[in-house]
């Protein structure tokens, strides 16, 4: 299996704060990484890292393939400011501007595949709708089809389930599964741990100034859930007591 990104003893933090450190690990293509941790663990941080928005404290950033001309980015809906003047298919087609410019505007392929996105995400009968008139679940549709246009091998979603239902979860998720069979890989960053079972093959689980990484069933183990922060005590034991097939132990 391919590797789209390679981390080396990294630590990640601020001048007067370290949210961890000496991770090695590797991003490899057609895997989905979930990015757990409690709030202030390092969860958005990361990702900026990944982004290259910020240097890590140290340690370093190899991609054995070349570092990618795009990066699929979504970011936190409430980072988005709905009354800015698009209707949907203009927030989509922003997705492949670095494809046709600002100023040359989209060509009739461009044209064809923002159809194909809004129609894939669930969103094409309301393509001419401005963004104020769009609830969370379309908004975040309409986002992610603004990553399918960009066409990444590296996908990076921060908290893409916020404020959506079940439905457009669902969707969203199956959109995420088509991603990693396309052989893209996938980073996601998550607070349900139960969508992230189902559908993540990897995980990295941050808090307390470490970072965790391995297979789901390797890293989501009760006793590491309450050594990070991210469960407390009573909280996994009623968990993994009302659901046991949810995580084995990994020295099950």
């Amino acid at each position: 299996m391919s590797t789209v990104l390679q981390l080396r003893n990294l630590s990640l933090g601020y001048r007067d704060l370290t949210l961890f450190r000496r991770l090695s690990m590797d991003i490899e293509c057609g895997t989905t990484l979930a990015v757990l941790g409690s709030n202030g663990s390092g969860k958005s941080t990361f990702v900026k890292m990944l982004l290259g928005l910020m240097e890590p404290l140290s340690g370093n950033l190899k991609w054995p393939m070349g570092k990618p001309r795009e990066i699929g980015y979504l970011a936190q809906m409430t980072e988005f400011d709905r009354r800015f003047p698009l209707r949907v298919r203009d927030l989509a087609a922003m997705g492949s501007w670095r494809g046709f410019g600002l100023r040359s505007g989209l060509n009739n392929a461009s044209r064809v595949r923002v159809e194909t996105a809004l129609d894939e995400v669930g969103v094409l009968d309301i393509a001419d709708r401005p963004l104020h008139m769009l609830s969370g679940g379309q908004l975040q549709r309409t986002l992610f089809a603004r990553v399918i246009m960009q066409d990444a091998p590296l996908i990076l979603l921060d908290e893409p389930f916020a404020a959506v239902d079940q439905s457009t979860e669902a969707h969203l998720l199956w959109i995420i599964r088509r991603w990693q069979e396309e052989g893209r890989a996938v980073v996601l960053v998550v607070h349900d741990l139960s969508s992230v079972l189902d559908h993540c093959s990897h995980a990295l689980l941050l808090g307390r100034q470490e970072a965790t990484h391995g297979t789901v069933n390797d890293v989501l183990t009760p006793d590491r859930l309450v050594a990070q922060g991210y469960l407390s005590e009573s909280q996994a034991s009623w968990m993994f007591r009302s659901a046991p097939s949810i995580v084995e132990p990994a020295n099950a």
